[in-house]
C-alpha cells in the first residue's frame, strides 16, 4: 500500500493533505500534537508528538515508522508540513526561548524526522520521497518573520542536500512554496501591529484582495502533482506549478 507521513494535521493544510491521501487509498501517519475530527479509518494512524522536542524525534517516532516499514509499503512519502508563525518581531527584541523553539518545529525538528525517515526506509528499491512545504519566506525576507524565514531557507537548502546524498532512481526530495493559504497562520499574521509585525500589510492585503486560497484546493494540488506524479530531484516547486 502506498504510505505517507505528514506532520501538523491538527488543522490547515496538514489535516488537509492527509485527508487527500486517505482519499487516495494512501495509508496515512499522522504526527502532530493533535489530530483532526476529519481524520478517521483503519489507514489513519496518529503519533501524537510535540515537534518543539526535536531531540525526541528518534525515540518516539523511530517505532512509528519502523511499523510502516515492517508493513512494506509500495511507496512512501513524507510530507514535512508543520510550522509555527511565532515569534513575530524584528531582531533585538524577540526573547532567545522563543527563537530556539520555533526553530525546533520549523527546521530542526524537520531535519531530524527526515533523518529518521532515511534511517528506516533505507532500501534502495523502495519509491521514497520528501515533500517540503516551504513558503515565499524562504527566499523574499519578510521585516518581523525573521525566525520563520531563516527556517524556511534552511528547508530548501535540506531539499538540496537530500538531491546530492540520495542518489537512488526511486528517491525525490524537493520543496513546494504552496503560495497564501486562508489559514490561522494568516489569521495570526494579518492580526499583529505594525509595530510588531511590520510586513503586516502584507498579510492583511492578501485577505482584502481575495487572494487566499482553501487548504483542500492546495492539498488536492500538491497530492496529484507533487506526491502521486513525476518530480525532479532538489527541485522547489511555486504553487503556479501545481
Amino acid at each position: 500500500m502506498h504510505t505517507a507521513i505528514v506532520t501538523g494535521v491538527s488543522r490547515g493544510l496538514g489535516a488537509a493533505l492527509a485527508a487527500a491521501l486517505l482519499e487516495r487509498d494512501f495509508a496515512v501517519l499522522g504526527v502532530g500534537r493533535g489530530s483532526h475530527p476529519r481524520l478517521t479509518g483503519e489507514r489513519y494512524r496518529f503519533a501524537r508528538f510535540d515537534l518543539a522536542d526535536a531531540a525526541g524525534v528518534d525515540e518516539t517516532l523511530g517505532p512509528e515508522l519502523s511499523a510502516l516499514a515492517n508493513a512494506k509499503p509500495t511507496s512512501v512519502c513524507l510530507l514535512n508540513n508543520a510550522a509555527t508563525a511565532g515569534p513575530v518581531g524584528t531582531l533585538g527584541r524577540l526573547a532567545a526561548g522563543e527563537i530556539a523553539s520555533s526553530l525546533a518545529v520549523n527546521l530542526a525538528a524537520v531535519v531530524a524526522l527526515t533523518n529518521l525517515f532515511c534511517r528506516v526506509f533505507a532500501d534502495p528499491a523502495l519509491p521514497r520521497r520528501v515533500i517540503n512545504v516551504s513558503s515565499g519566506a524562504a527566499q523574499t525576507a519578510l521585516a518581523g518573520e525573521s525566525v520563520y524565514c531563516v527556517a524556511k531557507a534552511g528547508m530548501e537548502m535540506l531539499t538540496k542536500a537530500l538531491a546530492v546524498e540520495q542518489q537512488a532512481p526511486g528517491f525525490r526530495a524537493i520543496a513546494v512554496r504552496p503560495g497564501v493559504i486562508d489559514t490561522d497562520m494568516q489569521v495570526f499574521a494579518r492580526s499583529q501591529s505594525k509595530d510588531v509585525l511590520p510586513s503586516v500589510e502584507l498579510f492583511q492585503g492578501f485577505h482584502r484582495d481575495g487572494r487566499l486560497v482553501a487548504p483542500d484546493v492546495v492539498a488536492a494540488k500538491i497530492v496529484g502533482r507533487l506526491v502521486e506524479d513525476d518530480v525532479e530531484h532538489g527541485r522547489t516547486y511555486s504553487y503556479q506549478e501545481l
